[in-house]
């Protein structure tokens, strides 16, 4: 991606507050998602005075791609940090700052000028962090439903509450719904069991859920997502942003693309820390099935069989063992007992 000095200029003119005459640059490739690109940019400004003054930025270009579950995701964070929604955010829990964000005239590719992050994330995290980031995302949905701020009924771009429910039957293809009924399928047979029960089970399933309070939630609250520094949590990637149910990002946390060793851990360390939080603005005490082990099954269970499913295909015996062992942390998550 060609970066553009003069926008530079203004960027960091913003970062500094205060002007910026010159700017060099390198750049550095972060990673990206399938229709976005992220570019660490590192350089020296200079002010007009002659001081010199190094700094980090991050610049995110997407295009416009095609979700069939969630056509205007590609777009949304750039419609979020047009909205005001950034005010909705505190101290303990934020996003990172913009300096600058443009969409082209064919409204086809988005550019965001992002705040440098720095602090802990991914493989970091420390089971106390992620026990923290639990509740921060608790205490910021607890907020927002109890005072309903008015920006956020304003926001045209947030996604639909029934997402997930859409992904859930688009991943259970007829592939892999046969595939988990077949003789030939190396997974354990409780750990099939438990996926038929989901899938003969769904509907009631997905209205147990749907009963719960819906939120706004993140929802891609995986480790690589979290930076975790002075007892604050930085929240980035906010283009799958919008209405969810009760407990959904805890799911995710809990779940998504996470170390199986830990999970188990994890769940009874996050979700009590969340309703804590939640708790704090919002009385949900008569609330007695958070469904979060169902949300886990029906957001990542057919996603497992898919890379089980490949990883066999590719001859990959060792990520076949992993999925096996996520699932089979699922099911012991299903069976503990905090609920």
């Amino acid at each position: 991606m060609k970066v553009c000095t003069e926008t530079l200029k203004r960027v960091l003119s913003k970062m500094y507050g205060k002007a910026i005459t010159r700017a060099d640059y390198q750049i550095e490739e972060m990673q990206g998602g399938s229709a976005s690109s992220v570019q660490l940019i590192t350089g020296t400004a200079e002010t007009g005075g002659g001081n010199r003054l190094p700094y980090k930025v991050i610049l995110k270009a997407v295009k416009k791609a095609d979700c069939p579950v969630d056509p205007n995701s590609w777009r949304r964070e750039y419609d979020l940090l047009k909205s005001g929604f950034g005010n909705l955010f505190t101290d303990t829990l934020r996003w990172p700052m913009c300096f600058h964000a443009e969409m082209n005239d064919e409204e086809t590719e988005t550019q965001l000028w992002l705040e440098y992050v720095d602090g802990v994330s991914g493989d970091g995290l420390t089971a106390e962090m992620f026990e923290r980031a639990a509740y921060e995302i608790g205490r910021f949905q607890g907020r927002l439903y109890a005072e309903q701020p008015p920006v956020l009924q304003k926001i045209p771009n947030l996604s639909k509450p029934d997402i997930k429910k859409g992904y859930y039957f688009l991943r259970r293809t007829q592939k892999l719904y046969g595939f988990i009924r077949s003789d030939n399928c190396g997974i354990p047979k409780h750990l099939c069991k438990m996926l038929i029960d989901m899938d003969e089970n769904a509907d009631d399933l997905w209205n147990r859920i749907e009963q719960l309070p819906a939120v706004l939630c993140h929802r891609d609250v995986w480790m690589e997502n979290i930076f975790y520094s002075d007892g604050k949590v930085t929240l980035i990637d906010w283009d799958t942003a919008g209405w969810g149910y009760l407990g959904e990002d805890i799911a995710c946390l809990i779940a998504d693309e996470a170390d199986h060793e830990y999970m188990l851990d994890r769940y009874r360390r996050c979700v009590p820390a969340y309703y804590k939080g939640f708790s704090e603005y919002a009385d949900i005490s008569h609330i007695s099935d958070h469904c979060i082990p169902e949300q886990i099954l029906l957001m990542y269970g057919y996603k497992l069989v898919e890379w089980y499913l490949k990883a066999s295909e590719a001859g990959w015996a060792e990520a076949q063992t992993l999925n096996i062992n996520t699932l089979q942390k699922i099911y012991e998550i299903r069976g503990s007992l905090i609920r």
